[in-house]
């Protein structure tokens, strides 16, 4: 969502800056830019760098944020950095009035720097995006669980009435292969667990994981095919050094009044060491919770990816062979979103068809004037839209990295993408020119024809 409302104000202030920026143009060849435009521009340009410096600064500290708060602190900063761009465009008659020793585009400065606008808001824009997308892809990583081993299948989010036909669709595209099967009660929250005299990750005195199945689960857990299996122990599956005597299981018989005692269970635990060290669980028997009258159901269906390796084919084979009873989930660590490139690639293919248009208008005489002339609209528009877009992408990675966990993780570093942002600056000139030169020369032949 932030990606398209970035994409959306850019692009709409944009064209409001090639309508600043054709205002700007004064009537009189000689003269550099009329006053009252720049001045709007400047009132613009200060105003957005404070609403960028203000929100990165308000999102700068590592803790809570309000998920409301943070979307509009975000779009604050998107707005600020709009504006930016819309206080920039009466400034690039300036730099083209500077450059009057380029007259051809100088003298033509009403119809040239509209484009050069545009293609300094495209410019802008695919910076802006590129810089964003390092920061949340940085921070999106190491903020990254997974959801189980590496490699593992999961099937889940079935109904208890579809249960058997997910059961059967995994072992029909996947003959032979083991499935591992996890269940859960049929009451909402029906127990909670405690750990005796360990130092467990816990919430409200409350051990926050429980996994409940038979041997095959905690082998896949463990993956440990010799690990020891017992009906009546828990296992605490971590690689910390916690050693546990047992775990209490505490749940409320559904239909109870408060008043009524809960029923408490302990039983004995031992600590295992997982096969992967992002997999920290308590595997529960599952003969322990019908030993006490509890109804279980089926959970989620796992393959384990010490004996199968499921691969993308086989996946979009089980997603046809379930029919939208269950969904299916590959382990395969963070995937960073690619969409933002398509936006990057828009932006550029803009970006150069401005600084096209800029230069196409003049009466060239050569291929060689057309393709100096293309290079310096992109320049121009180039210089200053790498400006604007490295200003807000780098205040924008603050309120885009912020986290609404109550005990936030530390920000990651990212690596500001410097060498793309350099040949970003560097090659549209020299693209704008190559293809200027082509364009002019089809254009010649077109005219000899007629």
């Amino acid at each position: 969502m932030a990606l398209e409302i970035l994409t959306f104000l850019f692009a709409g202030f944009g064209l409001g800056s090639m309508v600043l920026a054709a205002r700007s143009v004064p009537s009189a060849p000689g003269a550099l830019v009329r006053r009252r435009p720049p001045v709007w521009g400047s009132a613009l340009l200060v105003g957005g760098c404070v609403i960028m410096a203000l929100a990165a600064w308000s999102t700068h500290e590592d803790v809570h944020y309000d998920d409301f708060g943070s979307a509009v602190t975000l779009l604050v900063t998107i707005v600020g950095g709009a504006l930016v761009l819309l206080g920039l465009g009466p400034f690039l008659a300036l730099l083209l009035g500077v450059a009057g020793r380029w007259s051809v585009l100088a003298r033509d400065r009403a119809r040239t720097v509209p484009w050069i606008a545009a293609t300094m808001s495209a410019t802008a824009l695919a910076v802006t995006v590129v810089i964003v997308a390092a920061a949340a892809t940085s921070q999106n990583r190491a903020d990254y669980r997974p959801e189980a081993r590496p490699g593992a299948l999961l099937v889940r989010y079935f109904s208890e009435a579809d249960a058997p036909a997910a059961l059967a669709a995994v072992r029909r595209e996947l003959p032979g292969v083991p499935v591992v099967q996890t269940y859960r009660h049929r009451e909402i929250r029906p127990y909670s667990l405690h750990a005796d005299g360990a130092d467990l990750p816990e919430q409200d005195g409350f051990v926050t994981s429980g996994v409940i199945g038979d041997g095959a689960l905690l082998r896949y857990l463990t993956g440990d095919p010799s690990t020891p299996y017992e009906e009546n122990t828990a296992v605490v599956v971590t690689t910390g050094d916690a050693e546990v005597a047992s775990m209490t299981i505490e749940y409320s018989l559904f239909g109870q009044d408060d008043d009524t005692a809960p029923v408490v269970k302990q039983v004995p635990a031992v600590v295992v060491r997982p096969a992967d060290p992002s997999v920290e669980e308590v595997f529960l028997p599952a003969k322990v919770f019908r030993g006490l009258g509890q109804d279980l159901r089926p959970d989620a269906l796992i393959v384990d990816p010490s004996v199968h390796s499921t691969s993308v084919t086989e996946q979009r084979r089980l997603d046809r062979s379930l029919g939208g009873v269950a969904q299916t989930y590959v382990e395969r660590g963070y995937q960073p979103p690619s969409d933002w490139r398509i936006v990057v690639v828009a932006a550029v293919v803009v970006a150069l068809a401005g600084a096209l248009a800029a230069a196409g208008g003049s009466d060239a005489r050569s291929w060689q004037a057309a393709a100096r002339r293309a290079a310096l609209a992109a320049a121009i528009g180039t210089a200053v839209g790498v400006a604007a877009g490295c200003l807000a992408g780098l205040l924008l990675a603050w309120p885009v990295t912020t986290s609404s966990a109550w005990e936030p993780p530390p920000r990651a570093g990212f690596a500001t993408p410097w060498p793309w942002i350099a040949a970003l600056a560097a090659g549209l000139p020299v693209l704008a020119a190559a293809v200027a030169a082509p364009v002019f020369t089809a254009r010649v032949r077109r005219s000899a024809r007629r």
